[in-house]
């Protein structure tokens, strides 16, 4: 097999031979590519490089970003108000970063007014095109009409 490692000699070993370099170095002798003619291994100390295989998943699975979703609802029929202090919401929302799931929800006899629920929508997406664009125009999935939107980059 052949061997590679800190303070060895590379080369092609006999297997007792490898062995006896890696107890002498008071290390473990770890294969690296079985299929490689020779199989290749590597005399390191196993336990401190799983450590540092972690540490480094670790590090980078914090620098991964995490998509935030934050949701507004609204019925078909919600009043002015109602609605100017959602949208203020969706925008401080869309200002920290996250995205937005806006949706109108109807309620027994009101998905009548669908059309009502769209003109909603595309009145919030309009509003908010300063801070986020629509990734995903308003549809209805079942008794929701729902529309995403992404915040805009800085």
């Amino acid at each position: 097999m052949r061997l590679v490692g800190d303070n060895v000699e590379i080369g092609v070993y006999p297997l007792s031979k490898a062995l006896e370099i890696a107890d002498e170095l008071e290390l473990d002798l770890v294969e690296i590519s079985p299929n490689a003619n020779p199989p290749v291994c590597k005399v390191i100390d196993y336990k401190k490089f799983v450590y540092e295989q972690k540490k480094r998943e670790k590090a980078l699975k914090s620098k991964a970003t995490k998509v935030i979703i934050k949701e507004i609802r609204f019925g078909p029929n919600t009043d002015d108000h109602d609605y100017q202090f959602k949208k203020k919401h969706a925008e401080k929302f869309l200002k920290d970063g996250a995205k937005l799931k806006a949706y109108v929800f109807f309620k027994g006899r009101s998905i009548i007014y669908k059309d009502q629920g769209e003109i909603l929508l595309l009145r919030l997406a309009q509003e908010l095109e300063d801070y986020g664009k629509v990734e995903q125009m308003p549809k209805l999935e079942g008794k929701r009409m729902i529309m995403f939107i992404a915040p805009k980059k800085k």
